[in-house]
């Protein structure tokens, strides 16, 4: 599989300087996360040529180079596609002219069809519309369809959902979800919000201060104790679980975490389908012995695998279930009472969660 590899340095204002030295998977969606002015935006600006970093910077795709010393490819020659935060649609032309012109300036010719982009980001009844009449979220489907009708090797969102609210947030993740599905096509997701995150990317790239902090999958970065994702007071893992069976009863539908069973309230998904569930680590909390009169429908037998070592109030715990893993978040004197030690074998009670994509709490 081929990488994306980039060696490069930027110098920004204020003293502020990109530094990264590292390889990105050219699988799925990649997100690039941190907080504001830690160089996420100046990243993106470099690899698509539209800002230029130190002469000895090396940026390559596969076996292209776009830069390297004695090296700039220009930007149209990089067969980049780039959504902004704002849609940046041409005014004078409608829905249909705006992703014609992607076409008719295509370096190559493109293996995705119009009728796909505008099936699979649900285009098809504004095509004849000027964008003075579309809604932010409208603005940002035919930007991502715009750019995808290009004919990129490589595309590039910077915080593409940003100005969108809730209903229209949920739309695009839905269409942006459905193109990783559907395409062989590399992304670079650029946000910080880790809950957005959390839904679409397979890989995550975390930057501070203008450095790479951490990368790796997604799933494994938050569940890790020593990442700062797992000290942000949202932290929270992500597990996979199937659709095992709907109870009509209780109206509720129960997934499978390795092979354990776990309570959501109804969902319109068949069994075997495979969805994300996202776990805050504030809602978990863990006792001894498994309670046998509690509202809390979901107790899971895990495995307390790591402890945190810290001297403040809140300690935070790594659970594994099966070869999946929780996080908790209780006191320290908690803790200590129950005299928790790596390798016990208790019970997590999972008092809320998430399920992506389509918010539905546990039970």
């Amino acid at each position: 599989m081929s990488v994306l590899s980039l060696t490069l340095e930027c110098q920004g204002d204020s003293g502020f300087a990109l530094q990264v030295d590292c390889t990105v998977p050219t699988r799925g969606i990649t997100a690039v996360y941190g907080p504001s002015g830690s160089g996420k935006s100046t990243l993106l600006d470099c690899i698509a040529g539209l800002r230029s970093p130190q002469p000895d910077s090396v940026i390559r795709l596969g076996g292209e180079t776009w830069q390297a010393p004695g090296i700039a490819v220009p930007p149209w020659r990089r067969r980049i596609g780039y959504v902004f935060q704002d849609a940046r649609l041409f005014p004078h032309l409608n829905v249909q002219q705006n992703l014609d012109y992607a076409i008719t300036r295509r370096s190559s010719p493109g293996d995705i069809a119009f009728e796909q982009v505008v099936t699979w980001l649900e285009l098809q009844e504004l095509l004849a519309r000027t964008p003075d009449t579309l809604s932010a979220g409208q603005k940002q489907r035919v930007a991502i369809g715009r750019a995808l009708l290009s004919s990129p090797q490589l595309l590039l969102l910077d915080e593409p959902l940003a100005n969108l609210d809730h209903a229209a947030r949920q739309q695009c993740l839905r269409c942006l979800q459905r193109l990783s599905d559907e395409l062989q096509l590399p992304m670079l997701y650029v946000s910080h919000d880790i809950e957005e995150v959390s839904q679409l990317a397979d890989h995550l790239l975390l930057l501070d201060r203008g450095r790479v902090v951490e990368q790796g999958s997604l799933l494994d970065l938050c569940s890790r104790l020593d990442t700062r994702l797992s000290h942000e007071e949202q932290a929270a893992a992500i597990l996979t679980a199937s659709v095992a069976q709907h109870d009509a009863v209780f109206n509720l539908t129960q997934l499978e975490v390795d092979g354990h069973p776990l309570f959501v309230n109804h969902l319109p998904h068949d069994p075997g389908q495979v969805r994300r569930v996202r776990i805050p680590a504030r809602d978990v909390s863990v006792c001894r012995q498994r309670p046998q009169d509690s509202s809390i429908l979901n107790i899971l037998p895990v495995t307390l695998s790591e402890i945190e070592d810290t001297d403040s109030a809140r300690v935070l715990l790594r659970l594994s279930l099966g070869s999946q893993f929780l996080l908790a978040r209780i006191t320290r004197k908690s803790a200590v009472e129950l005299k928790l030690q790596v390798g016990d074998p208790i019970y997590a009670q999972i008092k809320s969660a998430a399920l992506l994509m389509e918010a539905t709490d546990l039970a």
